[in-house]
Parts: structure tokens; sequence; C-alpha cells
């Protein structure tokens, strides 16, 4: 039978209707669809899909059962690798991952994984009820830092092998950047919620409002009785370009708008988190988290939203699907510019004009690519003479962020790099401090969720294999 060369559309809501609520997007496969998209898969003997996969979910034995409409039996398969299936058929990079190496990309699109990952663990999350089998406890105990992808997966990794698992929380609810970095019309918070529970049913604890290094020390958590800590604390400093004009109002960084829109619910009418309905908004930067700030300001009423971002379209950085979404719903995209000042009241001759120093506008410069830079992108190199001003009066920085020095600064023996990130032995997560691992984004910086997954699932593996060798000296 011949395959069928393009993957099955998503369903998704109408641009102009999306563009105004926050509710998802994708909408999801049938089950109909789901079938037809499964029997694209050649079941490679190879299955260098696998190898694509940080986390190494066995995507054709999943993708076979989905084929024959055990969508149960799939969901079986994926969990034994993911503790976060539904979370990462939305949001994961499936193709730079596991899609970008289907053998059936060669020739035609890809099997679209991430999709099926996706109907797979929101069938199961719809229709099962049953109660998870709970592991025989070891009488070990284990603290998680942090409940973003890396520590929820380090965290339930454990659980399953029969540790007491405790995670540790900054903030008011679990799920680290799932709940305050990526917006509801990606990833619905119940979403989130219901994976977390899940987490739950296998004995994982989960403490909020704690922050290790203020409210308890790591060398605290040894002395309550902790044999080892896995800190996946994130990276949630924000980086800003240290331009003049930054401290004016109106001035966010993309963590802070974030999460003002997203934990704290700022789009909902009734909430009493101050955000600002800017009506011209400038978003510099051009990763996922730049364009999930784009579309929640215009979500938020903006008239105007643009990207500004100082390499050309072929080098952005976020998923294909976001910036096309993005173009969809109307956000404008100012390309090969670089911000040099940011401007507003207080920049004015005519001080009767100051306005407690609200921004007014973002002085641009124009690019254009050079020579590769170490990484093998082209260099911006600005054009003298190019400025002009884009009126804007509100600008949101999205230019990545560094892990938060705190646990640094208050464990003795932890070693970082110079950009503030955990040092570590790749293979197992092991810092310079025996019985601490770390991590996901507080050892990386900034990158996915399915990465920091897989670094949680790693340092799991080896903390297991050093708590067992300590019982067995």
């Amino acid at each position: 039978m011949a395959v069928e060369p393009k993957k099955h559309e998503m369903p998704v809501q109408e641009p102009l209707v999306r563009a105004k609520n926050f509710k998802e997007v994708a909408l999801g496969y049938s089950p109909e669809i789901a079938v037809a998209e499964a029997k694209r898969c050649l079941n490679c003997k190879n299955r260098p899909c696998v190898e694509g996969c940080p986390v190494n979910i066995a995507i054709p034995d999943f993708i076979t059962k989905v084929k024959s409409g055990d969508f149960e039996g799939a969901y079986d398969i994926i969990s034994q690798s993911s503790s976060l299936p539904a979370v990462c058929g939305r949001v994961c990079p499936q193709e730079t991952q596991c899609e970008s190496k289907c053998t059936l990309g060669i020739k035609f699109e890809p099997v679209g994984i991430g999709r099926l990952e996706r109907f797979v663990a929101d069938r199961h999350n719809a229709n099962n009820t049953a109660e998870p089998k709970i592991p025989q406890p070891n009488g070990r105990k284990v603290a998680v830092v942090g409940s973003g992808p890396s520590g929820l997966a380090c965290a339930g990794d454990l659980a399953k092998k029969g540790y007491k698992v405790t995670v540790f929380e900054a903030l008011h609810l679990a799920g680290g950047v799932l709940v305050y970095g990526i917006p509801e019309f990606r990833l619905p918070k119940d979403i989130v919620k219901k994976e977390v529970e899940t987490l739950k049913k296998y004995g994982v604890n989960i403490e909020t409002n704690v922050v290790i290094g203020k409210t308890i020390t790591v060398d605290e958590l040894f002395a309550d009785g902790y044999e080892a800590v896995f800190v996946g604390s994130g990276a949630g400093l924000p980086n800003f370009m240290g331009i003049a004009g930054e401290s004016l109002k109106g001035v966010y960084s993309a963590n802070e708008f974030l999460t003002r829109a997203n934990l704290m619910k700022a789009y909902d009418e009734d909430a009493q988190t101050p955000i600002m309905h800017a009506k011209n908004v400038a978003v510099v930067g051009g990763g996922n988290v730049a364009m999930d700030a784009a579309r929640t300001a215009l979500r938020l009423g903006a008239e105007n939203v643009y990207i500004v971002y100082r390499r050309s379209m072929d080098e952005l950085p976020a998923r294909k699907e976001e910036v096309e979404h993005a173009q969809e719903e109307g956000i404008k995209f100012e390309i090969l510019r670089n911000p040099v000042e940011i401007l507003g009241y207080n920049n004015v001759t005519d001080r009767r004009d100051i306005k407690n120093g609200f921004v007014t506008g973002i002085k641009l410069i124009k690019c254009e690519l050079g020579e590769p830079d170490e990484r093998g992108r082209r260099r911006p190199v600005e054009i003298k003479g190019s400025e002009y001003v884009l009126p804007v009066d509100c600008v949101i920085m999205a230019i990545g962020t560094s892990p938060n020095p705190l646990i640094k600064n208050t464990t003795d023996g932890l070693e970082v790099n110079r950009r503030g990130g955990i040092i570590i032995e790749e293979s197992t997560g092991a810092t310079s401090k025996e019985g601490v691992y770390a991590g996901g984004d507080a050892v990386t910086g900034a990158a996915t969720v399915i990465l920091a997954m897989g670094a949680g699932k790693t340092a799991a593996k080896a903390i297991d294999e050093y708590l067992t060798k300590k019982t067995n000296k």
C-alpha cells in the first residue's frame, strides 16, 4: 500500500478567532486521524527516531499499538520512558529531534510522532481511572529542587524505584516553566496539573513555597536525612541587553510578563494581577519564549505586536510551527534589526512631557548577515546610519535566561561555569559536591522541555546507582 506523503494536519482554531482567546490553539487528532497517521510509520528495523528522542521512547512500538487501536497499550509504552507525555506531545521540538531522524522524512514528510504522543496521552487522561501500581518503598529519601521538567522526570523515575521523593518548589504551584513560562494556548495548565497528580499517585511529595538557599539549604537537606539531592531549579534569571531605557516603565523581561499572564492568570478579567495592556508591543528575541510573549500580548489586546530579531527568518530559533502560528495571527516581524535604545518621556528635551518615564518607542538599527560565528551562524553586522524609531508603548526582552546563583551561593563545594550553570559529569549529572546531582536549565541555561527531562532521567539512574553502591559497601 502506498504511503501518504504528507502527515495529517493538526486541527486548529481559526487564526482570527484564537488571537482573541487563551484557549488551546491545536485541537488534537481524532482516533480516526491518529490511526491513519500511525499507518504512515514504516516500522524501521534500525529505529532512528528513538535515537533522536532525548528520553528514548520506544516510538515504533507505541505507534504500532496506535495502528491497531490499542491506545492504552500505546500509553503504557510511552510512560515507561516519559513522565510527562501530554506535555511533551505539545511543546517538544519534534522536528529537530525524533521526527528529524524519521526514515520516511527522507522522501516525504516524517510521521507526526509528537501529534500521536499527544493523542495517546490525552486519550489516557480522559478515559483511564485505574490507580498506578505503587512500588515497594526502599526506605531511602531523595530531595529534588524544582518542579520543572527535569525535576519531575527525576522524581518520577526515582519514585517508581521505591524512593521517598520530596520535590521542593519555590512558587505556589508545581510545574516550573510549564506553568509560569508556556502560555495556556500552547499548554493548558490542567494538563500540567494532571501530569503532576499522576506523579503524586506514585508517592512523590511536593512542597511549594520553599526556596532552597533561603527557606532551607542543600546542606540542611542532607542533615534532614536526604541521601541525595537533585538540583533542577531552572534558569529563571532574565537577561537584558544593557542598553539605555531598559528601566523605563513598560519594559518587561519575558519571564515577568509570562509569569504574570500564565501563573498569575492576568489575562482573566477577575484576576488581581496587574499587567500592561499595551497597544503597540515590541518583543526582542527570536526563540519560542519570544513567540509566546508576542502572542500573549496580542491576546491581551495589543493592536500591533512586533518581533525584533537581529538575524533573518531562516535563523529564527523558534519552532517552525510557532512562527507560522504567530504569522497567521498577525504578529509582525522586524527582521535583521537590533535595538540600540528604548525611548521614553524622560528622554525628550521638553520636560513638560515627562509622565513617569513610560516607553514611547524603541530605536532599531538595520543589520546584514556577515561571516559565521563560533557556532556556525552568520553574525549580524549593524549598518551605520540606518537607525529608526519604532513607536511602541511596551518592550518585552526575550533574549534568554541564566541560572539563579542562590543555590551556588549558599552551598559549599558546588562548582559553576562563568554563566552560572552548575558543572556536571554529563553521563551522570553528578556535580562537584558528593550526593548532589543537577540537570536541565540550571546546568545548560534555557533549553527545551524534553532535554531537561532527559537530564532528569539520567540523574535519577545515577542517583539510584550511587545509593545502591553506598548501601552495598
